[in-house]
């Protein structure tokens, strides 16, 4: 790919799939985005809203295997958009990088925040004296996010063995989240309790209000882009990177369906779960009494700080390649790697204060957190689909790497596309009404904010001397390079 080798290449087929699947993290997911769904559509959105978009997601996957396959780098999105590109390539490149780095950012910074939400509501139950504020809240987040810098400022060993971990967390919790919610109740609800609809959400529109609910489900499938990021470091990486991307949105997509449906049949006060501070709290004390919703709510958390550190690990590296190419203010830093460890650490300490940035409006918002959500699913899906797109485009001058959709890649493509821009769009509009200060949606400022201080600095500066991807030289240069 025309870069000298700085990471070392410890990941099997096993962690490049772990890390993919640690950040859709299915628990993380549902349980911090549960209590939106009740409210925008219900049960009918949340079981056949996550079907139906597990199924949009898959061919997203396949796409980006296509492309991970051809492109096994770290710089993933945006070194693959710069190579499909026919013309303009400094242009797509740049701002697939920039989408891809917000929503990056956002993920990392909303799973830090559900975990700070969850563990308030952990201590609530302790000491019933607790108050739960947002001031608490947005603290907390800045505390795990700290904490999960330091961790992957050690030896990308480590981040292997904590994600092999995470694997096993998330089976081992969901069978026995599901099996006390199967067994344990005395009372679930009716089979056709599936089809009940619900509208909270303020708007009047049904459709626009169950439209919103899908928020839940393309939220938890967000960031399999890990296992493409991890290229550099992952054996056999054009075989095992979009492997590991196609296994990871899979076994999530099944598993959490089965998780989804024993949350929705163990709901017996609907109103008052859905209006309660946490709402799959609230439905673990009702359904099983507080000793073992403590429990559990154990597993959710840790699921929530596994799927964080994970998530920041694919931010890191996905800032480490786009200053590899003179692409960041400071590129000589963050770029750097540690001759100790291996790992980007100035790129980890970056990717940690832009996610503490991010969640600040929290301190007065309490619809930050889907906001939080709306700029992770955005600007991750539009970094999808621009090097989805662009392949589409170069049609049959395409160079296919050896795991590759053959006669299918077209159609795999237009859906995947139309998909995300269909989803992008409605994500950008207002989540709750009525809409004032602190219920106002405030991804679009987000994002906007960002590509105009791309754009900015592309149409002053950066057009001049970038040009996309760069190369080291020739693959015998590169080779003498490796690991200087």
């Amino acid at each position: 790919m025309g870069y000298p080798r700085k990471l070392t290449r410890r990941f099997r087929a096993f962690d490049n799939f772990a890390i993919s699947f640690t950040i859709i993290n299915i628990i993380a997911g549902i349980f911090s985005s549960f209590g939106f769904g009740m409210a925008a559509g219900g049960p009918r959105i949340l079981i056949f809203g996550w079907i139906g978009v597990s199924v949009m997601v898959l061919f997203v996957g396949a796409a980006m295997g296509e492309i991970a396959s051809a492109y096994p780098t770290s710089g993933a999105l945006y070194f693959s958009a710069g190579k499909l590109a026919k013309r303009h390539r400094g242009a797509w490149s740049w701002y697939t990088g920039w989408l891809n780095f917000v929503g990056q950012v956002g993920g990392t910074a909303a799973t830090g925040y559900a975990a700070a939400t969850f563990i308030q509501a952990f201590i609530a139950m302790q000491w019933n004296d607790y108050e739960v504020t947002a001031q608490r809240t947005v603290g907390i987040t800045a505390v795990i996010l700290l904490l999960q810098a330091l961790a992957n400022t050690y030896t990308v060993q480590l981040i292997a063995v904590l994600n092999r971990i995470s694997v096993w967390w998330l089976f081992i919790g969901m069978v026995v989240i599901v099996v006390c919610l199967t067994v344990i109740p005395d009372h679930h609800q009716s089979v056709s309790f599936i089809t009940h609809f619900e509208n909270n959400t303020g708007f009047s529109n049904g459709i626009y209000g169950a439209m919103l609910g899908l928020l839940v489900t393309s939220w938890t499938f967000t960031g399999f882009d890990g296992s493409f990021h991890m290229s550099e470091e992952t054996v056999q990486a054009t075989v095992n990177a979009p492997k590991g991307i196609m296994r990871s949105i899979a076994y999530s997509a099944g598993i959490g369906l089965i998780l989804m449906l024993a949350l929705v049949y163990a709901i017996r006060d609907y109103a008052a779960e859905a209006s309660s501070a946490a709402p799959p709290v609230q439905i673990l004390i009702d359904a099983l009494g507080m000793g073992t919703a403590k429990l559990l709510l154990l597993i959710v958390i840790g699921a929530m700080l596994f799927c964080g550190l994970a998530n920041m690990t694919s931010n890191t590296r996905q800032i480490f390649a786009f200053s590899r190419d003179g692409a960041m203010p400071g590129s000589r830093w963050w770029h750097s790697v540690s001759p100790r460890t291996r790992t980007p650490v100035k790129a980890v300490w970056l990717a940690a204060a832009c996610s503490i940035v991010l969640v600040l409006p929290g301190w007065w918002s309490h619809t930050a957190f889907t906001a939080i959500v709306s700029v992770n699913v955005v600007g991750l899906f539009l970094a999808y689909a621009v090097p989805i797109f662009l392949r589409l485009r170069l049609g049959d001058e395409f160079v296919p790497g050896p795991w590759h959709l053959g006669r299918y890649s077209k159609v795999v493509g237009i859906v995947a596309v139309t998909w995300i821009a269909l989803s992008s769009v409605l994500f950008m509009l207002p989540q709750s009404s009525p809409i004032n200060a602190t219920t106002f949606n405030y991804a679009p400022i987000a994002l906007g904010v960002v590509l105009l201080i791309a754009t900015v600095w592309w149409f002053a500066t950066a057009r001049k001397r970038f040009q996309g991807p760069v190369s080291y030289g020739r693959p015998d240069e590169v080779a003498a390079m490796d690991l200087i």
